[in-house]
């Protein structure tokens, strides 16, 4: 051989897909016998490992990440411009504010990354490679150019390889090509100047084996693969949620109401010529107090507390968003097997086409299950693992030699095999009863009669027949004709106990269910029935092939059960209901299931899935269990719902409290509040509303998904922060008119009042019924709150306040005091009501991004695949 230092990392795709095989072999210094191992690693220490990217987890990015917000961005300036400008006091309290919101983010996202990379580092992806002249398994990043591996039925191709020998071979590629029907493949080699999606000889990294098998070699791997040299040239941030669309977009609002405010008042602060740099420092201290800045705490607080409540109940998320996305869900799309079922399969009989147990029905179907009668083994189809658990299973097999296989696909949903038995060779076909007995010669009214039977009853049932095959050596589809049927294995798996609640959790949620399942749609309807699941109809794949976008549309809406579905109509059922603005989950667990799940809003798998199912999902849960999945989105919409319930009162208030700082400054003939107390204000009020990610949330606010929607926040700052600005005003009034309070004395009056209202509204808005009574706060939400409102007021009577600029109240104050503050939250309460009554909801629509490099980023985003990450969800096409 020649030395590996020759050897080209990557070979000219066209050029590769055009050569003959011998040709290929020669360049890569390879052969069919693969490589040895001594070769194997030489040519890793020179390539690389086989992957786009791996998930790792940087302090210091996290740590940037923390600094892009646009509150912090202006907080930093403004303490800088502060201490400059001689007021170290605020920017003292500016840096404490700032410390706590970026550490806390930091500290939050930082133990979630951590565990993400966890949960990641437990996710193993193997391939069969043949090195030293046999076929073992190996990690995936393993693979160099020149490895001759094996691709199966329902596995994610490793590298971009040229095809040696293929079975059948089909690959779904709609990762590259958009296309979502299986691409047939040969060994043969193309004409010159093929287009790559036209390249029958190769199959490239990410696609999935859709049917068949083959084996191969590897011509390139990691970024130099097709899919990876798209993934490397993408940018590596995760792609924003509706989430973090919805906080970037307030977060600009904000802006602008501060920079407008700041302008105003250091205009109006001029013209009355007040101290310039006193105007300066009172202008930013507004700018700042009208933004909720601890925001992004609050946010990574309630992720997190949300991230570790969910993995307490046994559901793990890859991206702290990924919580919101979960709870966004008003569509779930499920199998029925392990999740209406219990997942556990067992042989109940074998019987002829005339219903009587017949023993010899078993022993064919032993004979073509995925297990060879003469290696023994174990195997990876439940129903075939179910049939050799059966009684004496080698016993009634006996010698057989078996001549060649065709592996099950999901279009013909069937398995065949050759074997010399003592009668000679015979060809038996084991698959779906409807395939099956379509191509059988005659089949007597008895066998129907007796298939509606077990459908009736629920059972899952697999045909069985046979035909002579003298002169067969090979397989093909086209051989599976002429057959005499031979009879029925009948196989039960018993609707969960538990399913009929979880069914009742989903819909209290308002989460519509429907169920995609391969099986007949008679045994899904009965399970269904039994659970008392309501169904609207049942469609099966065979009535939605031919359908166009828009009745394909209606079917998908107007049903509740798709039976003997395919793959990619799961997929297209998914797109379909995503293009009506729903949000759609899909669990699934199948090598079947990854293109519905690439497809989703939200992919769902669990912990004993297949690899290509759990790597195409974004949460991954620890029971196959609908309960534990219905816990997961109530507590997404649990952390949405108290986030917003601090950016509501955040705006508010803090609009109200800026406002009436405003207006007091241009009637005053001194500053109604310092900016350092402003500051100081805002600090305590919003350290009291980290306790809010513990808050309780009414049910009612569980019941369906919510959205960011600025314009309603909008609408709610301006209506509820006059009324704040109404009792400030009247505190003014107290302080001026009635006490003929000093400059220090108005400061502190006023200090105190804003302080308590902006803190104790928090009991009002953070719900729709009457507070206490109806819907009571959590215990640490209620401590921290009146614990910062007494912090308050002992800070205007200690040694501190002093150098802060306040001096001891009257009692009359705190007197009338309590009065305002009950007046406050009476008038708020009845505020709310007309609110609420009016039909503007604060909900909108999440927003569709589309594009090849969005859902490319997002598929990193939801893992990062070791040798290239997961294919893509395709975009949704209107």
């Amino acid at each position: 051989m020649t030395e590996i230092g020759v050897i080209e990392p990557t070979l000219d795709t066209r050029r590769v897909a055009a050569a003959g095989l011998d040709e290929v072999l020669r360049q890569l210094d390879s052969s069919a016998a693969g490589l040895s191992s001594g070769e194997a690693a030489a040519r890793i220490a020179r390539y690389g490992p086989n992957a786009v990217r791996t998930h790792h987890v940087n302090a210091l990015a996290v740590l940037g990440r923390q600094l892009r917000s646009a509150v912090l961005i202006l907080l930093a300036g403004t303490a800088v411009v502060s201490y400059f400008l001689g007021d170290s006091m605020q920017a003292v309290i500016i840096g404490v504010i700032l410390a706590a919101s970026i550490g806390l983010g930091f500290v939050n996202e930082y133990r979630a990354e951590r565990a993400a990379a966890a949960l990641h580092a437990g996710v193993h992806h193997n391939t069969l490679v043949r090195r030293d002249g046999n076929f073992v398994a190996l990690d995936v990043t393993a693979l160099v150019p020149g490895d001759i591996v094996r691709l199966a039925l329902g596995e994610a191709v490793p590298a971009d390889v040229r095809l040696i020998e293929a079975s059948g071979l089909e690959c779904n590629e709609s990762i590259l090509t958009g296309e979502s029907t299986g691409s047939e493949k040969s060994p043969h080699p193309v004409p010159e100047g093929t287009e790559l999606a036209e390249a029958s000889d190769l199959a490239f990294m990410g696609t999935i084996v859709s049917a068949g098998e083959g084996t191969g070699v590897v011509y390139a791997t990691g970024k130099n693969a097709e899919f990876g040299r798209i993934a490397a040239g993408l940018d590596e941030r995760a792609p924003e949620t509706g989430f973090q669309v919805g906080l970037r977009r307030f977060s600009y609002l904000l802006l602008q109401v501060a920079v407008a405010l700041m302008v105003v008042i250091l205009l109006s602060n001029l013209l009355l010529s007040k101290p310039i740099i006193d105007s300066v420092l009172f202008s930013l201290a507004i700018a700042v107090g009208i933004t909720p800045q601890l925001l992004p705490a609050v946010v990574s607080t309630s992720l997190a507390t949300g991230s570790r409540q969910l993995a307490k109940a046994k559901v793990l998320v890859k991206r702290l968003v990924c919580i919101e996305d979960l709870g966004d869900i008003d569509i779930l799309i499920t199998d029925k097997t392990g999740t209406l079922t219990e997942g556990r399969i067992r042989l109940v009989d074998t019987i002829d086409a005339a219903g009587e147990h017949s023993e010899s029905v078993r022993r064919l179907g032993l004979l073509a299950t995925d297990v060879d009668p003469e290696a023994g083994g174990g195997s990876g189809n439940p129903l075939d693992a179910a049939l050799w658990e059966s009684p004496r299973p080698r016993e009634l097999v006996g010698d057989v030699r078996r001549v060649a296989v065709l592996p099950f696909d999901h279009e013909r949903r069937a398995t065949s095999v050759l074997v010399d038995d003592d009668g000679g060779r015979v060809l038996v076909v084991k698959g779906a009863p409807e395939q099956v007995l379509a191509q059988c010669r005659a089949t007597a009214p008895a066998a129907h009669d007796t298939l509606e039977g077990l459908f009736a009853s629920g059972r899952r049932v697999v045909a069985v027949a046979t035909r002579a095959a003298p002169d067969l050596t090979t397989i093909t589809a086209a051989d599976e004709c002429d057959l005499s049927l031979a009879g029925f294995l009948v196989f039960a798996d018993e609707p969960k106990v538990a399913a009929r609640q979880s069914l009742a959790d989903l819909a209290q949620l308002g989460i519509e269910l429907k169920i995609a399942t391969g099986d007949n749609p008679r045994v899904a309807e009965k399970v269904c029935a039994d659970l008392g699941l309501a169904s609207k109809g049942t469609a099966t794949g065979a009535e939605l092939d031919g359908l166009d976008d828009d009745q394909f549309a209606g079917a998908a809406q107007g049903h509740t059960i798709f039976a003997r579905i395919t793959p990619e109509q799961k997929a297209r059922l998914i797109t379909v209901l995503r293009r009506t603005g729903r949000s759609v989950g899909f669990l699934g667990d199948g090598v079947n299931d990854a293109l519905a799940l690439h497809a989703a809003d939200v992919g769902i798998s669990v912990d004993s899935a297949t690899d290509v199912a759990k790597d195409a999902a974004d949460v991954v849960l620890l029971e196959k269990d609908l309960g534990v999945l219905a816990t997961g989105v109530a507590e997404g919409r649990r952390i949405f719902a108290n986030t917003i319930k601090y950016v509501l009162m955040g705006t508010s208030s803090n609009f109200g409290n800026m406002f009436s700082a405003a207006a007091a400054s241009a009637l005053l003939p001194f500053l109604p509040m310092l900016p350092s107390q402003i500051l100081l204000n805002n600090l305590l009020y919003d350290s009291s509303q980290l306790a809010i990610p513990t808050d309780r949330v009414d049910e009612e606010q569980l019941h369906a998904p919510s959205h960011w929607n600025v314009a309603f926040i909008r609408r709610f700052m301006l209506i509820f922060g006059p009324i704040s600005s109404l009792f400030d005003f009247l505190t003014f009034g107290l302080m001026l008119g009635v006490l003929h309070a000093s400059a220090i004395e108005f400061r502190t009056g006023w200090f105190v009042e804003s302080l308590a209202t902006q803190t104790l509204i928090i009991f009002a808005i953070r719900t729709r019924k009457v507070p206490f009574f109806r819907s009571r706060p959590s215990g640490l939400l209620t401590a921290t709150t009146l614990t910062v409102v007494a912090a308050g007021v002992v800070l205007t009577i200690s040694p501190l306040a002093r150098p802060l600029g306040f001096q001891p109240l009257p009692w009359q104050f705190f007197a009338v005091l309590g009065a305002f503050v009950v007046s406050y939250l009476v008038l708020v309460e009845l505020a709310k009501l007309m609110f609420y009554a009016e039909p503007m909801h604060p909900v909108a629509p999440p927003q569709r991004v589309r594009g090849q490099a969005h859902h490319i980023r997002r598929r990193a985003a939801r893992f990062h695949y070791v040798n290239g990450m997961s294919p893509p969800r395709r975009p949704v096409r209107k």
